[in-house]
C-alpha cells in the first residue's frame, strides 16, 4: 500500500484535527482504536466524529451524520484506516462510498487481520482518491495502545511516578502524601482518564488504601479499570477498591494456586478474579497478566506503584513509558526508591528510554520518556 508523501498545509491541518478528535476517545473506547475524523467541503469542516464510549458508533459515522448531505464530494481527513469489516455496525469504508465522499486521507494502515488495508482496497475500488500516511507517526503512536495488543498481545503499559529529585516516593517512615503538589496531582488524574485500566501492586494497595478514580471534576465517568497485582490475595476485604467493587470494575490479577476461599470472598464482593499460573521462580507471570489483560480488551495500562512492580516490568522489558513527576525536594537514602533494584551489573543492561517532553507543573516538573529499542 503506497503512502501518501507530505501532503498539503491544508492537509496537515485537517489531519491535525482529526489526531485532536482521536484522543478524546482514549480511555473509553477499548478494545477499539480511538478514531478521529473530518469531513471537508470547500476548505471548511462540514462534519466532525471520533469514536465514541464503548467503541461505537465509529468516528467516520458520526463524522458523516453530522456533515448530512453535504458529506457528497468531500474529502475526509481520519486518522486509521476505515473498517472493512462487519461487527456490530456495518463497515465505515461502505458508509463512505455510499455517502459519495470524493476523496480519503488516511494517517495509517489498521493492523487488525479484519482490515489490514482492506478499507482503502474497497475505497479505492469504489473510485475514491486515497491518500496513506500523513501524519503516520503521531496516529500511531496515539494508538500504540491498540497495536500493541493486536501485535504482541499485551497492552501499552505506562509507568507513572511521583517522586523527589532523588528518585525518593516516601520517608522511611512510608510518609508520601504529599510529594509532589496539587497541578501534578491533577495532571496525573488526567492520565488515568486516558487509560483502559490503572494497576497497583499489592503493597500500594495495602498501605496507601487507593481510591484509583479519576477525581477530577466532572470526570468521575473516566476512571478506569482498577487491577490490583496479589499473588497470595493479601489485600483486605475491607479495602476501598474492593468496598466499591460493584460501582467500579475491579479486577485482582492473581496466581491459580491463591486460596480458593478469599477468591471466592473477592468474588462475592463483586471483584473479578484473574488467574495466571506462577512463572518459574514462583512469582505471578507479569507477562501472563498482561496478555490476559489484552484479551479482556485491555489497550492501555497506567502502573501507579509500588516500586517492586515498576521493578518487575521494568526488568521484563514490559514497560513502553514513564511519566515521571518529580517534586524539587529531597529524601535521601533511607527513603524508599520508586523502582526497587532487579540485579542490574551491567551498565548495558539498563532500561533505556528517551525523553519526550518537559512540562513545568509549578514547582514540579512533569517528564514523559519512552522506551527505546
Amino acid at each position: 500500500m503506497p503512502a501518501a508523501v507530505g501532503g498539503s498545509a491544508s492537509d496537515a491541518r485537517w489531519m491535525r484535527a482529526a489526531l485532536g478528535l482521536a484522543a478524546r476517545g482514549l480511555g473509553r473506547v477499548w478494545p477499539n482504536p480511538s478514531v478521529g475524523c473530518v469531513v471537508v467541503r470547500a476548505g471548511a469542516p462540514v462534519g466532525l466524529g471520533w469514536t465514541q464510549p464503548g467503541g461505537r458508533p465509529h468516528a467516520e459515522v458520526e463524522a458523516l451524520g453530522d456533515a448530512g448531505v453535504s458529506a457528497r464530494g468531500a474529502t475526509v481527513y481520519v486518522s486509521l484506516e476505515p473498517c472493512a469489516h462487519h461487527g456490530r455496525t456495518p463497515p465505515c469504508a461502505d458508509a463512505l462510498v455510499a455517502a459519495g465522499v470524493a476523496r480519503v486521507v488516511v494517517a495509517c494502515e489498521d493492523p487488525d487481520p479484519r482490515v489490514d488495508g482492506a478499507g482503502v482496497r474497497r475505497l479505492r475500488d469504489a473510485g475514491l482518491a486515497v491518500e496513506v500516511g500523513l501524519m503516520r507517526a503521531e496516529a500511531m503512536r496515539l494508538n500504540e495502545g491498540f497495536f500493541r495488543r493486536i501485535r504482541d498481545g499485551r497492552p501499552l503499559v505506562t509507568v507513572k511516578l511521583a517522586t523527589t529529585l532523588d528518585g525518593r516516593i516516601a520517608t522511611r517512615s512510608g510518609e508520601s502524601r504529599w510529594i509532589t503538589g496539587s497541578v501534578a496531582r491533577a495532571w496525573g488524574h488526567g492520565l488515568r482518564a486516558r487509560n483502559d485500566a490503572i494497576m497497583v501492586g499489592t503493597n500500594t494497595a495495602v498501605l496507601d488504601d487507593p481510591d484509583l478514580t479519576c477525581r477530577l471534576p466532572g470526570m468521575a465517568d473516566r476512571s478506569p479499570v482498577r487491577v490490583v497485582v496479589d499473588g497470595h490475595l493479601r489485600l483486605p476485604l475491607t479495602a476501598r477498591v474492593v468496598a466499591t467493587a460493584r460501582e467500579r470494575a475491579t479486577w485482582l490479577l492473581t496466581r491459580t494456586d491463591a486460596d480458593a476461599a478469599r477468591v471466592a470472598a473477592f468474588a462475592g464482593a463483586g471483584v473479578e478474579i484473574l488467574a495466571v499460573p506462577p512463572d518459574a521462580d514462583r512469582l505471578l507471570d507479569l507477562p501472563a497478566g498482561l496478555r490476559l489483560l489484552a484479551a479482556r480488551g485491555i489497550t492501555r495500562v497506567l502502573v501507579e506503584g509500588g516500586s517492586r512492580l515498576a521493578a518487575s516490568l521494568l526488568a521484563a522489558g514490559l514497560v513502553d513509558r514513564l511519566e515521571w513527576f518529580r517534586s524539587p525536594r529531597v529524601i535521601g537514602g533511607d527513603g524508599t526508591p520508586a523502582v526497587a533494584g532487579w540485579g542490574i551489573e551491567r551498565l548495558a543492561d539498563l532500561a533505556a528510554f528517551r525523553r519526550t517532553g518537559v512540562r513545568a507543573a509549578d514547582d514540579d516538573l512533569w517528564e514523559s520518556y519512552e522506551r527505546v529499542g
